[in-house]
């Protein structure tokens, strides 16, 4: 993973997986895998093994075509 790829990644992407992750109540795993590369990703000079990237890129790239919740507004 480039380190253009990783800054993409965790600072455009990563939010939102993390959300979606913490949303999802039946995957512990997720949850904390993702919380994990989160708190991992504000050390100075962290890089993922190759087996993480291949995750975080599955992740991210599972949120891209995973359908949008509906927002619901306060007011109508």
């Amino acid at each position: 993973m480039t380190e253009a790829e990783l800054d993409e990644i965790l600072t455009v992407h990563w939010p939102r997986v993390l959300r979606r992750a913490m949303a999802d109540g039946s995957d512990d795993w997720a949850k904390g895998f993702a919380k994990s590369i989160a708190r991992h990703g504000k050390r100075p000079g962290w890089r993922p093994t190759v087996k993480q990237a291949q995750i975080m890129r599955r992740m991210v790239s599972e949120l891209g075509t995973a359908p949008e919740e509906q927002m619901e507004l306060i007011e109508r």
